[in-house]
This record gives structure tokens, C-alpha cells and sequence, in this order.
């Protein structure tokens, strides 16, 4: 191994391995790029609780890094030279077992069939890799923090309550004749999991809210209806709810359903919402619990913040079920967290199991409380 090479595994200027402390997260950068990779070094290096103990241009040299070395979350670009960041994705998450990885990459805006399918391979969250002059305060916050958060560390060690104990979980007492779910970051690994092991007999109409932009959609449709084996649309204005049918959230407005003569349609919303997301899970599970009288399954899937919890209340207050992911299969336990916390959410559990749960409360089945 060269000198050279030795070195460029390491954060800049530093000869020995860093030893990050037993509170901070190890990140991995993974990029062809020296400029990219110095600029993001010496943007996380700044921080106590980040450092970067790795370096790599390209997938064969950080697959070979990995297999003696521990980290917590990979900074992944997908356009690189020999192995390209897709194809290695598999092996990555398999080395680094626990770790979570950032796509950043400029195919995020012009490639979102890449960043989607990476997505749904295990990638947690995905962020746009700016054009030279673009790595600026606002961008390195918005870094800063996608990689707290896969990292577990959303807030100061000296600002973290203690845990407090969940109230007792709300049974449900209707019957669902739709099924919701709201995801975020790890979401798309999650739904793609929960969606496969859904049934081919499942006839219930499905709605999803997923955090994307709103270029990536169409392609999250498509893939949507690969993974359901069903027909996948987006919303828009006056779409029918229909069995089998899923109906998605596009990235411009949130999704509400309404009763229009005789039958469940969505509409489309713009207002400002608590968690400050758009679209967001609220305006769905709310407007659903009153248009179908509580009789829905709401389900929170992996992501950041508090998004979903209020509507989640008010489908658990008509007499709906309210389902949620679980912290160990979770990137970032923030969404199903606060409503397990507050009591209302009947099962915690992988999506695949909540999959199964969803199936047989739809069939009316008892046992899957």
C-alpha cells in the first residue's frame, strides 16, 4: 500500500487512525472526488461528537476498510469509477453491520431512479450533492444533521431526557377498510419490506405519505407497484380510493381524503403544518380517521421528528389501529417512537410482522392484538 493511499483513508493531515470517543458517531466518506472528500472532513471534523475515521475514492478500497474497522454512518456517493456505489450498497451494509449510509450524490436530483432503488436496498437517507460554491452553512447543517440522526445522536448527551415509561397500548375496536402509512428516513427499506409480505389477496385500498421530493415521486410510484404487486398513482384532485389501489402523496401538497358522493376520493393541501413537512403525515391520518369513522389501520414507519403522531391520535381516538415500526429495525426511531410513547400505537413491531398484523385486523381477526 502506498503512502499515499494510507493517508487518504485517514481524515486530512492526520497520520494514525482517530479514536472517536465512546459518544461519537464514526462516519466513512465514500467519494472519487479528493475535493468532496476534504470538504467533508473538514466539515464534520469540527464537530466533538462527529469524526471521520475513514476515507475512500472508491467501493473496492472501503469494502476492503471495513472489514477491520467500525463505523456508524457512510457518506456513499453512487457515480463512481470500477464498483459504483449501487452495486456495492449490498456489501457495504453487509460489512458494516449497524452502520447506516447517507447516498450524497449528484445523481440524487437527475438520477432518482438510482438514489430510489438504493433507498429501498437499505440506503437511509439520500441528500443532494451541491455544485462547486455550494458547500455552504446551510448545507453543512443540513448534513450535520442527517448524519446525528442516523447516528442516534439527535440532541446534546446533556439534553436527553430520560426514558419514560409508554402508557399502556389502545386496542382498537373498529375494523379497518384502509390502511395508511407515513414514513420518513428509512422509510423506503421499511415499506418495501412491509409491502412484499402483504398478501395477494389483501384487497383494502393503501395510502402512503413518504418524505421525498417531489421530482422523485413518479419513480417512487413505480416502484411502489412493483413492490405491492397492485396498482400505484399518485393523488391529485378528485382521485378515487379504490380496493387494491395504493395512492400516494405527491411531493407538492398533502394528501386528504374526503366522501364525494358516495365514495372515498383524495384531495390536495398546502397549509402549514407542526412538524413543518410537505407532504406530511398529519393532514392523511386525520382526515381519514373522520372520513372513514375511525375504521383505519394508521402505520408509522422509520423517520425523523413527530410527523403523524397527532393524526395518529385522532385515528386511535375514533377507534382505529395504530401500528409502529420497531427501534431495532429502525434507521432513525423518531416517528413510531412518539407514538408508542404515547400510548396509542396496539402493536411495535418489524414491517414485515406489521404486515401481518395489518392483514389479519382487516380480516377480522382478534388474535393479532
Amino acid at each position: 500500500m502506498t503512502a499515499a493511499l494510507q493517508t487518504d483513508r485517514l481524515a486530512p493531515g492526520v497520520g494514525t487512525p482517530p479514536r472517536p470517543g465512546a459518544d461519537s458517531i464514526a462516519v466513512m466518506v465514500i467519494d472519487d472526488s479528493l475535493t468532496v472528500r476534504t470538504v467533508f472532513s473538514r466539515m464534520i471534523d469540527r464537530e466533538a461528537d462527529l469524526s471521520i475515521v475513514a476515507q475512500a475514492s472508491t467501493a473496492e478500497e472501503a469494502l476492503g476498510i471495513l472489514r477491520s474497522m467500525r463505523v456508524d454512518v457512510i457518506l456513499l456517493d453512487l457515480e463512481m469509477p470500477g464498483m459504483g456505489g449501487l452495486e456495492a450498497l449490498p456489501k457495504l451494509l453487509r460489512l458494516a453491520q449497524g452502520a447506516h449510509v447517507l447516498v450524497v450524490s449528484s445523481l440524487t436530483t437527475d438520477g432518482a431512479e438510482a438514489t430510489l432503488s438504493a433507498l429501498q436496498m437499505g440506503a437511509a437517507d439520500t441528500m443532494l450533492k451541491p455544485r462547486p460554491g455550494g458547500f455552504n452553512e446551510e448545507y453543512r447543517a443540513g448534513l450535520l444533521g442527517k448524519i446525528r440522526a442516523l447516528g442516534g445522536k439527535t440532541l446534546p448527551r446533556s439534553a436527553v431526557r430520560p426514558p419514560v415509561a409508554a402508557p399502556a397500548p389502545r386496542c382498537a375496536t373498529k375494523q379497518p377498510r384502509v390502511v395508511a402509512i407515513g414514513a420518513s428516513t428509512g422509510g423506503i427499506h421499511a415499506l418495501n419490506l412491509f409491502l412484499r409480505r402483504i398478501p395477494a389477496t389483501f384487497d383494502l385500498p393503501i395510502l402512503i405519505t413518504q418524505h421525498l421530493p417531489e421530482n422523485f415521486m413518479p419513480v417512487f410510484a413505480r416502484q411502489v407497484e412493483t413492490a405491492a404487486n397492485r396498482d400505484a398513482v399518485l393523488a391529485g384532485e378528485g382521485t378515487v380510493i379504490a380496493p387494491r389501489r395504493v395512492v400516494i402523496a405527491p411531493g407538492q401538497g398533502h394528501m386528504v381524503v374526503r366522501r364525494d358522493r358516495g365514495q372515498m376520493v383524495t384531495g390536495l393541501a398546502y397549509h402549514a403544518v407542526k412538524s413543518g413537512c410537505r407532504p406530511s403525515v398529519d393532514p392523511m391520518f386525520s382526515s381519514l380517521a373522520e372520513a372513514y369513522d375511525g375504521h383505519v389501520a394508521a402505520v408509522l414507519l422509520s423517520g425523523m421528528g413527530r410527523d403523524g403522531t397527532d393524526g395518529a391520535e385522532q385515528v386511535a381516538a375514533a377507534g382505529g389501529a395504530v401500528f409502529a415500526q420497531d427501534e431495532a429495525t429502525c434507521a432513525v426511531w423518531g416517528m413510531p417512537r412518539a407514538v408508542t410513547e404515547r400510548g396509542i400505537a396496539c402493536a411495535v413491531s418489524p414491517p414485515e410482522d406489521l404486515a401481518d398484523l395489518v392483514a389479519a385486523a382487516a380480516a377480522g381477526a382478534r388474535s393479532w392484538r
